[in-house]
């Protein structure tokens, strides 16, 4: 006799629930519209599988010994959550339900990502959404790993084992102390930064914008004046607003409203964002995310045909793929 009670064949375990409710392998068997000696076979196979008699066999029908009560009220509870599985799972096919984790590098507060965000709420607003900001660097990893679906960063990278496809650029802007005398101009040039402390974060994004600015004042034959301090974004703007120095933001991030703090573009700056993912993700809740994402870049305003400096300093031309934020 087996003790092997992991034999037992999952769509058997409906002879015993019947038998169980009907009192009766005869009435179980005509329920279930199978012969009567099907029922009883399968319960013996299940009772010599666990090694204890279920059922006490006598004339009048049959009733469910102690063993058979506790293993029935077992058997219940793990064909209820196997139910649950599959109606979860099959809500997740249709992408009714699920769960996207999105890595980030821009704002949500407007522009592309918001837009899409509020769209996809819209469309899927079952599916729950984790969202996670970092560096690209530390997206990209994640995603190797399938602990995130997606990341939105800036520029490309050489990245193995990842798709990316492009979806929309900004402008970059100066943020400056209010009353600061740039406040004046509309837009602004290297040259016009070049005697200026410019701030940025002390983190691997913020070397490689060090570096950036660095060379681009050196081209306008200036020495530069760059500062890195450990702190947020938003803590960055404070400074600014402060006196302490200027900074770089994206143009999403303008809706960051931080008292003494006003936003300038600098002029031919522009940063193009990508979608980054692994082409072996097949979670259909990020494949919407996905979809969605492409078919509203598609429908935006046209890219320039002109090729498109970015912040990393070279043209976005697919042979030489850097990127400033990993």
């Amino acid at each position: 006799m087996s003790n092997n009670s992991t034999e037992i064949e999952i769509r058997y375990l409906k002879y015993l629930i019947a038998a169980s409710e009907y009192g009766s392998f005869r009435k179980a068997a005509a329920a279930l519209g199978v012969q009567e000696s099907s029922v009883s076979r399968r319960i013996r196979d299940i009772e010599d599988q666990v090694g204890a008699s279920l059922f006490l066999r006598h004339p009048g029908g049959i009733n469910l010994t102690i063993a058979g009560q506790r293993f029935l009220h077992r058997v219940r509870h793990a064909l209820d959550h196997i139910r649950d599985a599959a109606a979860e799972v099959a809500a997740i096919g249709r992408a009714e339900d699920g769960y996207v984790k999105v890595g980030l590098f821009s704002s949500l507060s407007s522009g592309f990502l918001s837009d899409l965000f509020r769209e996809y709420d819209a469309k899927y607003g079952s599916v729950h959404i984790d969202f996670v900001d970092g560096e690209a660097h530390d997206h990209i990893n994640s995603i190797r790993k399938f602990q995130l679906d997606i990341a939105f960063v800036i520029g490309l990278g050489d990245w193995p084992e990842c798709d990316t496809t492009y979806l929309w650029s900004e402008q970059v802007l100066v943020a400056l102390p209010e009353g600061h005398p740039l406040s004046t101009e509309d837009a602004l040039t290297w040259r016009d930064l070049s005697s200026e402390k410019i701030l940025i974060r002390d983190t691997a994004a913020g070397m490689r914008i060090q570096d950036y600015v660095i060379r681009k004042i050196r081209e306008v034959e200036c020495e530069p004046r760059v500062e890195a301090q450990r702190v947020g974004r938003y803590k960055l703007l404070n400074l600014v607003a402060s006196g302490r120095g200027i900074t770089l933001v994206i143009e999403s991030e303008n809706l960051v409203k931080v008292p003494g703090v006003i936003y300038r573009s600098l002029r031919g700056e522009v940063l193009q964002f990508y979608a980054a993912w692994s082409p072996k993700n097949d979670n259909p809740a990020f494949r919407t995310l996905l979809s969605l994402a492409r078919s509203m870049a598609r429908s935006s305003a046209p890219q320039t045909s002109s090729p498109v400096q970015d912040l990393d300093g070279v043209l976005a031309e697919p042979s030489r793929k850097r990127d400033l934020s990993r």
